[in-house]
């Protein structure tokens, strides 16, 4: 009977083994097909958005083509409608969407941590819910038609543009986004915002956002602070709400580490459960300390994982503030070791005060009215076209005022704005005294200079912003009595922002554009007869010597032309008499060495002749 029971006993245990294991096995096989089910239901789901994201976005763009471009098709055939991704409509419907990408992030959470909230203020967050959804489904068109450039130039085909954004990855997060999970509220109520969780993966709109803003500012380094401060607010904003989750999951109030229970006086409004959570959160973030002892496994686990957070994320934004705060400064550090360096020189020899003094006093004015000591070399590593067109934005107007270029050709202009050089001169300089040679004319972009008298303090007129002069010196105009002397004493009275343009640049543009040159000669007969100061009779006696001088250049080109030809021919020349000669000694060796040949095989000859002779007598 004991065998019989043991055998009973073993028999039902391996059954129920089997048993469990087939259990098990039927469970994991189940578990298996549900989580094919289940990958397979979201990838039919994805296609199937995609798809139908597709269909909507073809039928509302071909709609907005033929609404939208009704006015461009009539004036200037059918265009399509298409948005520069470099232009300031797109730009600012940009910021538009990501203002809206940054609601769902901040609000979405709060409403599903504090439902209060969400009660509260139920009208509001439904419309701007759905003005949200709008914003989006428009931005998903937008983005089917925006332009992109390909070898430098802006592609428009309505099918390629299309075709780039639904084959992104970022037409699938917005798809998705899209997905009208509203729906749920038919099962859940209104207020579990939860289903609207989808709207977040709009977020690559954001970053989108922020790096055209911060290309396009002109304060990239301020808006890189307020970026970093958005970006850690949202964090601190995201851990209160999850703490006050965790919270109300283990029960306010359980003990010391989460959030009081509501009963408790001065804890039950919105307001200071959202600031009291805010708090906490960045004590915990920050890991400034004075935080309540976690006391439930669920607690440590929220603890060790912000604290991780803090470790990989927070510190790298951190230290991202810590280097712009480090930068925003470094042109005016790099200023400050420039400017000292300049004073140790001057104490170092000693040069004295008034010389130091007004080098400190040049400083403070560069620094004050933030000029740069290398405005040439700021703009060197530009290509020639941008800084031409700089420079005509700088110059051209100053340029046209004056008298000698004006009605001259705009390729002349653009070479000679090109050619300006700034110069900044202190109060009290002299930018050129009377008898000096004149070598240069000058454009006041900034300042006042003053025409005085011999004595440096007599003003008989005053020059101010767009004057210019000099400009009768820098021409080889024969006949002018003050020749290429200056007429006057010119002085800055403050600190004077100028722009100067030499004669060598001047003649080497004219190089280029003689007729503009001739004109420009008698543009400058003509105002020196106006003013008097040209000489008929000096202006006739140095034609002929002009002309002169003019002929011998030619006849001196020529005749450096025709050297140039008997050169290359005395070197032709020697060349193939060098090859000659060579050929030559080459024969020469190839009929020795033939001759040589001949008179040995004659030699043999006779030898052999001498030989039989000699045979021929023995035998006899």
């Amino acid at each position: 009977m004991m065998k019989i029971t043991r055998i009973t006993i073993t028999t039902i245990t391996m059954i129920t083994i089997a048993m469990i294991a087939i259990i098990t096995t039927t469970v994991i096989i189940i578990m298996i097909i549900t989580i094919l089910m289940i990958i397979t239901t979201i990838i039919t789901t994805i296609t199937m958005t995609r798809i139908t994201m597709t269909i909507i976005i073809m039928l509302i763009t071909t709609m907005t083509e033929r609404h939208v471009c009704v006015c461009s098709s009539k004036a200037a055939g059918r265009r399509p409608f298409a948005l520069d991704p470099t232009g300031d409509v797109y730009n600012r419907w940009q910021v538009v969407s990501c203002a809206f990408t940054l609601f769902n992030w901040f609000a979405i959470i709060c409403r599903v941590s504090f439902m209060d909230v969400q009660v509260k203020f139920l009208p509001v967050w439904l419309t701007l819910d759905y003005v949200s959804d709008a914003v989006n489904l428009v931005d998903m068109v937008l983005l089917s038609r925006k332009g992109f450039m390909e070898c430098g130039l802006l592609v428009t085909d309505v099918g390629r543009m299309r075709q780039r954004y639904v084959r992104s990855s970022r037409f699938c997060l917005d798809a998705l986004a899209l997905i009208p999970t509203d729906l749920l509220y038919a099962y859940t109520g209104v207020h579990y915002p939860v289903v609207r969780l989808n709207r977040l993966l709009r977020f690559p709109r954001i970053f989108d956002c922020f790096d055209q803003v911060e290309t396009h500012t002109n304060y990239p380094k301020t808006f890189r602070i307020i970026k970093l401060v958005v970006y850690i607010y949202l964090m601190v904003h995201w851990n209160a709400c999850f703490y006050y989750l965790l919270s109300a999951y283990i029960g306010f109030g359980q003990d010391g580490w989460v959030y009081p229970a509501h009963e408790t006086p001065g804890f039950g409004g919105t307001g200071r459960q959202y600031m009291f959570c805010i708090y906490f959160s960045t004590l915990i973030l920050l890991t400034i300390g004075n935080i309540p002892k976690a006391e439930r496994e669920a607690e440590y686990l929220f603890v060790v994982v912000d604290f991780l957070i803090t470790i990989f994320v927070f510190a790298t934004i951190l230290g991202n503030v810590a280097s712009i705060c480090a930068s925003v400064n470094e042109a005016g550090d790099r200023f400050l070791a420039e400017f000292n360096e300049v004073k140790d020189y001057v104490r170092f020899r000693a040069i004295g005060k008034d010389v130091d003094r007004k080098v400190v006093e040049w400083y403070e004015y560069l620094h004050l009215s933030n000029k740069s000591l290398g405005e040439e070399d700021v703009l060197r590593e530009l290509p020639v076209t941008l800084r031409t067109a700089i420079a005509i934005n700088v110059h051209m107007q100053t340029l046209q005022k004056v008298e000698i270029f004006k009605n001259c050709e705009l390729g002349l202009l653009e070479e000679l704005v090109l050619k300006l050089r700034p110069k900044l001169y202190s109060p009290g300089d002299y930018v050129c005294r009377k008898g000096d040679i004149g070598r240069e004319m000058y454009f006041i972009k900034e300042g006042k200079l003053a025409v005085v008298a011999d004595d440096g303090v007599t003003q008989y007129a005053v020059l101010g912003d767009g004057s210019y002069f000099g400009e009768i010196s820098i021409l080889k105009i024969p006949g002018s009595k003050a020749g290429n002397r200056r007429t006057a004493n010119i002085r800055s009275i403050g600190y004077s922002d100028l722009f100067c343009l030499s004669k060598e640049d001047l003649q080497e543009v004219l190089r280029e554009f003689p007729a503009a040159g001739n004109m420009l000669e008698e543009k400058g007969k003509q105002i020196l007869a106006k003013m008097g100061l040209l000489d008929t009779e000096m202006e006739g006696a140095r034609a002929e010597p002009h002309q002169l001088e003019s002929t011998v250049e030619t006849l001196d080109g020529a005749v450096r032309a025709l050297q140039t030809k008997v050169a290359r021919l005395l070197a032709e020349h020697k060349s193939g008499d060098k090859k000659i000669r060579a050929r030559l000694r080459r024969l020469e060796r190839v009929f020795t060495a033939e001759a040589a040949a001949a008179a040995g095989d004659d030699h043999n000859d006779a030898g052999a002749t001498g030989a039989t002779g000699a045979t021929g007598s023995g035998d006899a």
